[in-house]
């Protein structure tokens, strides 16, 4: 048997797919993968005594001597992509309408906005699939990387589109294009965030990095598709090329954007006024999201939009109802005088990078609440004790899961670098003295658990959420 016969067959010849020798089943292809560090070919034998019937391995590989008869070996040049279109062809189902978005940031927001977009016109079957899991109708599960395995990818979308769901915006991850794994996968549209200096301790170098975005271009999305791209990267031109001679239709966006052109941006302490054109047309707007990186992320959903619907007036309007994702600059609405935010930064540079994001959307004082973690990094402490003294005009350390260490002693460390801070240990107390002493255009960060809704004490993990806490101060001072 070839692999070009499972493409073509009617009805495939197994009970099931997997590239995990431990899952294997009576009746099963068993893909051998090449791997970093582990080869799929050492676990063939192992496969075969658990019932597979078909392996799926690179050309040279051969079946172990006792193996038998009836067990069938495909050789073929590019393992990983054949099992991908195989477990594609195998599962069957998939939403009709898949959007990907591929960049070294912006994913996770721009898939969670063009979930929200897609709500908001009316398209109630709809998910996102990406760095917080699936999340669509009454469907909540986490996942552990942005792009899933092939297996579990497909086996995913089948039960989403099983469900109805007919919309789907992916993230699609560098790791995932270059391991083959969204092959197979119906893209109509994709788009391009950016791309900057990462992972790369996977990839030889920066144009490695991008060779790999670029298959969800050149070889993932079919031909005639339409691209979205971000003309303001140092990339584009390279992508748009690329783009060109795949016959997609391109839809341009950012500062030097031809589709959506950014004309003009004013911070203010709840987001941002924006001004835009989309092709030629202009709009004025309210964003309730912060920094400039968001506009890009909202302009990047807006463009995805328009792929399949070029009705701007319909779309704009609705880029003011977009929230942010869960603890990344979360705005906590409701205060009568200052903007609250609840961000997930709890590392140097994360705390750092909020605190000047936030900086250009503050007219009074910017107030930074935080802790760190016991039984963790301890260098970290001075340093973001510093980040936060000097970029931030008020400082409130409190406790952050102090696990098994004294938080007195934690709190201690980080004064060290922040001597004009206050210390207030209870984190719900300092959460509410901030809140209740913001005054009129001053900004408040609660940095540190984002989405989180725990407090580790030893052992014992309390209750606790900080969106949840700010929202309980900020009733009190209404």
């Amino acid at each position: 048997m070839q692999f070009i016969d499972l493409l073509n067959s009617e009805e495939l010849p197994m009970t099931g797919v997997t590239a995990d020798s431990h899952k294997v089943k009576k009746g099963f292809l068993f893909a051998a993968l090449p791997g970093s560090k582990v080869q799929g070919v050492q676990f063939i034998e192992d496969a075969i005594q658990h019932g597979a019937k078909i392996i799926l391995a690179g050309i040279g590989v051969t079946l172990p001597q006792d193996a038998p008869s009836d067990v069938v070996l495909i050789e073929v040049d590019n393992p990983r992509q054949a099992f991908a279109k195989i477990v594609a062809k195998f599962y069957k189902l998939q939403p009709k309408n898949i959007v990907a978005v591929t960049g070294t940031s912006g994913k996770t927001s721009t898939v969670s906005f063009v979930q929200q977009l897609w709500h908001l016109s009316g398209v109630t079957q709809c998910a996102s699939l990406g760095t917080l899991g699936v999340r669509g109708p009454g469907i909540r599960r986490h996942s552990a990387l942005t792009t899933p395995d092939t297996q579990g990818l497909h086996a995913e979308m089948a039960d989403l589109a099983s469900a109805g769901i007919d919309h789907l915006a992916m993230e699609a991850s560098s790791h995932g294009l270059d391991q083959f794994r969204l092959d197979g996968v119906e893209v109509k549209v994709a788009a391009y965030t950016n791309l900057s200096h990462d992972h790369l301790d996977y990839h030889k170098d920066m144009d490695e990095y991008f060779d790999a975005k670029a298959r969800l271009f050149s070889e993932v999305m079919r031909k005639n598709g339409v691209a979205v791209i971000n003309t303001d990267d140092e990339y584009a031109d390279k992508l748009i090329k690329l783009c060109e001679a795949a016959k997609h239709k391109i839809i341009s966006f950012g500062k030097s954007g031809k589709s959506i052109e950014l004309l003009d941006r004013v911070p203010t302490p709840s987001g941002q006024d924006i001004k835009i054109a989309v092709e030629g047309k202009e709009y004025q707007l309210t964003l309730p999201l912060v920094g400039e990186f968001q506009v890009m992320n909202a302009l990047c959903a807006l463009g995805l939009m328009l792929a399949q619907d070029d009705d701007a007036d319909k779309f704009v309007p609705l880029l003011e109802m977009l929230r942010g994702v869960p603890g990344r600059l979360q705005l906590i609405s409701g205060h009568p005088k200052g903007a609250v935010y609840v961000d997930y930064a709890h590392k140097p540079a994360a705390l750092e990078a909020v605190l000047k994001t936030l900086r250009p959307h503050t007219k009074g004082d910017l107030i930074c609440v935080f802790g760190c973690g016991g039984n963790r990094d301890h260098g970290k402490r001075t340093m973001m004790g510093k980040i936060s003294s000097e970029l931030a005009d008020k400082t409130i350390i409190t406790d952050d899961n102090p696990r098994y260490e004294e938080p007195e002693k934690i709190r201690a460390q980080i004064l060290k670098t922040a001597p004009n801070a206050k210390e207030i240990g209870d984190r719900a107390m300092a959460i509410d003295y901030a809140v209740s002493n913001l005054k009129q255009g001053d900004v408040l960060v609660v940095a540190g658990k984002g989405h989180e809704t725990g407090q580790i004490v030893g052992e014992t993990v309390h209750d606790f959420d900080d969106v949840e806490e700010v929202k309980k101060a900020i009733e009190k001072v209404k």
